[in-house]
């Protein structure tokens, strides 16, 4: 076992008191010590536990130069988790910053305890239930609905809303859905995130039109981007507003020469458990499962029939995204209404009012 740890308070310090040249230079250590955990095969499991807005005093310029000095360091290990090579998951502990964050009407004890409830909800763990029978029907109930979008082979999906929300997204010609559990290279069968209420597939890259408003805010870079919209043309980003932190969404969308094109699309029911909680959380791990959302960024490779035995070149010249970042951002609605298009010019009703129709 190796445990790699960081805290974010110490990463504050050093981003305050260090030069972006020193943060920006990766100890040659660090890509030894990854790559000989993906020769031997390694599973990874992420522990997050981050303060929404931590770092929002910090340079927007300085973070996005580490970020993306760090992102190029460890590019050409990135395929291992995307394609599902190894098993790998991302879960997160409350801390009583993040706590705060979330509940700040309370004191430290109760924002704490009131946060735990609200992860372990999210995570399907009761006192009541037993959480791994829990899981086993709640993957089959993901995989449902994977089958049943599979099975339409839908050429876009167009989403409409009262928020102003009129976009049209074209999907990459034999796109598969998934959902829940995935099975790695060796076999095993394993949960990337947890929490999980989605059903996701790949965009064409060229094909995404029209205007997004988000619905929950998005944390970046340790800032809150809050109230904003995309105008896509083309599949690209071509113009944007954001009531607070403009900035750091502009970073975001300008991190490389594929940020502005979309690498994933998710449907999530307006009904689910975490949406009906009425939390937010502040965190994307659990707040993108409350609501449909898209992701800026690079695709999932198994979003796409063989896409796990094609080269880079092959997906990309079948219109997946390619980037060196992933970052999704909410736009689900209790009133969103989706209606997919076949290939063959049929339309169905997938989402009426924030849930499925099919």
């Amino acid at each position: 076992m190796l445990v790699n740890w960081s805290d974010e308070a110490v990463t504050k310090l050093a981003y305050q008191n260090e030069s972006t040249e020193t943060l920006a230079d990766i100890a040659p250590w660090k890509l030894e010590q990854k790559k000989n955990c993906i020769d031997k095969k390694c599973c990874f499991l992420y522990i997050e536990s981050n303060t929404p807005g931590l770092l929002a005093n910090i340079d927007g310029k300085k973070l996005q130069t580490v970020r993306i000095a760090m992102e190029t360091a460890f590019e050409k290990f990135e395929y291992y988790t995307m394609a599902n090579i190894g098993q790998w998951s991302i879960v997160a502990i409350p801390t009583i910053p993040w706590a705060k964050k979330a509940f700040p009407d309370l004191d430290d004890e109760k924002a704490l305890e009131k946060l735990w409830n609200a992860v372990l909800m999210s995570v399907r763990v009761s006192e009541s239930n037993d959480p791994i029978e829990e899981w086993k029907q709640h993957n089959e109930n993901l995989e449902h609905y994977c089958t049943l979008l599979n099975d339409y082979k839908f050429k876009s999906l167009h989403f409409k809303n009262s928020m102003g929300t009129d976009l049209k997204v074209e999907l990459i010609r034999d796109h598969v859905w998934a959902a829940g559990s995935e099975i790695a290279k060796n076999g095993a069968r394993f949960n990337p995130n947890m929490p999980t209420e989605e059903a996701f597939t790949m965009p064409y890259k060229y094909g995404v039109d029209g205007r997004v408003y988000a619905t929950k805010p998005l944390s970046y870079q340790g800032k809150l981007i809050e109230n904003f919209y995309l105008d896509f043309k083309d599949g690209k980003v071509v113009g944007y507003f954001a009531e607070k932190g403009e900035e750091t969404l502009k970073n975001l969308l300008d991190f490389d020469e594929n940020s502005r094109y979309l690498g994933e699309v998710a449907l999530i029911p307006y009904n689910s458990p975490i949406s009906k909680s009425g939390v937010l959380f502040l965190n994307t791990l659990f707040d993108e499962n409350a609501s449909c959302h898209l992701a800026l960024g690079a695709s999932y490779p198994d979003n796409v029939k063989n896409g796990t035995t094609l080269k880079r070149e092959e997906l990309e010249k079948l219109g997946s995204n390619y980037s060196k970042i992933h970052c999704d951002f909410m736009f689900g609605s209790s009133d969103m209404n989706i209606v997919g298009e076949t290939r063959n010019g049929k339309k169905v009703e997938v989402f009426q009012n924030g849930n499925y129709a099919i």
